[in-house]
């Protein structure tokens, strides 16, 4: 009898039980992430490519060459009409512009490999955590070189323009949870788009898919100047880029027109929501298969 109270006394309760195993799901979380820091440490330099590219080509093109092709004027209709510049109306866009490629490319073309012939996933999903927290993992991180990503189109934008950009924050804490946002919906994107689309086909979406959200995703030009083509504008509001687009529009240049905050917040929520559960559905779906 006093060997089995012993034994009762020193098993461990449930409550800390439970606790030990979130611990160690939370160790392996951060060793996901750790490694994949260390490897993007390793590739920096792709990495400042990358991010730097696609913005700084924009910039150069439009609010450098061709203002000083047409002797000081944007040459953009929608600038000219609002009485802004260009380089300003451009400069929410082209961090949406970033923030989305950063995403796909930081989840989708990483899986493309991962799910290819050698399955190197099958490494990633051996680890000490539930299945969807490895997906989930890979938001995150995708979320964090989102976020690097825009930060980097802050001073491009305002070295290159051959006119300054005027850009003012009213509200500092929503332009970090429409960073926030923006940057996790991006990877809830690219985690949808690699666990969708077979490998030897991922090159295809770039032509098909991130080509046209792009550039009916109100980068270049704000939600409401589309009023004159009303199928276009209500047509658009499917496209999670919009709301990247116009939240940082809201956000760093509240006085250009823009949508409702509120409406901006509540549908990053509600994409940001139905990519993660398409992409996580369709990882589990991947590696199980």
């Amino acid at each position: 009898m006093t060997q089995l109270a012993t034994i009762e006394t020193e098993a461990p309760s449930p409550v800390t039980a439970g606790g030990s195993v979130k611990m160690q799901y939370l160790r392996a979380f951060l060793g996901l992430f750790l490694r994949d820091l260390h490897v993007l440490r390793r590739e920096i330099f792709p990495f400042v490519i990358r991010v730097c590219m696609n913005p700084m080509l924009f910039l150069f093109v439009f609010t450098f060459i061709m203002p000083h092709m047409s002797g000081g004027a944007s040459m953009n209709p929608t600038a000219a009409a609002m009485g802004n510049n260009f380089s300003t109306i451009l400069l929410p866009g082209l961090m949406a512009v970033a923030i989305m490629f950063s995403g796909i490319a930081a989840v989708a073309l990483p899986l493309a490999q991962e799910f290819g012939i050698t399955r190197e996933i099958d490494d990633r999903v051996m680890c000490p955590l539930p299945v969807p927290a490895v997906a989930i993992e890979k938001i995150l991180f995708s979320a964090m070189q989102s976020i690097i990503a825009a930060i980097v189109v802050f001073p491009l934008a305002y070295y290159i323009p051959s006119t300054p950009v005027v850009a003012h924050v009213n509200n500092w804490p929503y332009l970090i949870v429409i960073l926030i946002l923006a940057s996790v919906t991006s990877g809830a994107l690219g985690l949808t788009i690699g666990t969708t689309v077979e490998p030897k086909q991922i090159g295809l979406i770039f032509g098909v898919v991130v080509m046209p959200i792009t550039f009916l995703g109100c980068v270049y030009y704000p939600w409401t100047a589309l009023g004159q083509i009303r199928w276009l504008q209500i047509g658009v509001l499917v496209n999670p880029i919009v709301y990247m687009s116009e939240g940082l529009r809201s956000a760093l240049t509240p006085t250009l027109p823009h949508m409702n905050p509120f409406l901006i917040l509540g549908m990053l929520v509600f994409f940001l929501l139905l990519l993660t559960w398409l992409g996580i559905r369709g990882f589990l779906r991947r590696v199980i298969g």
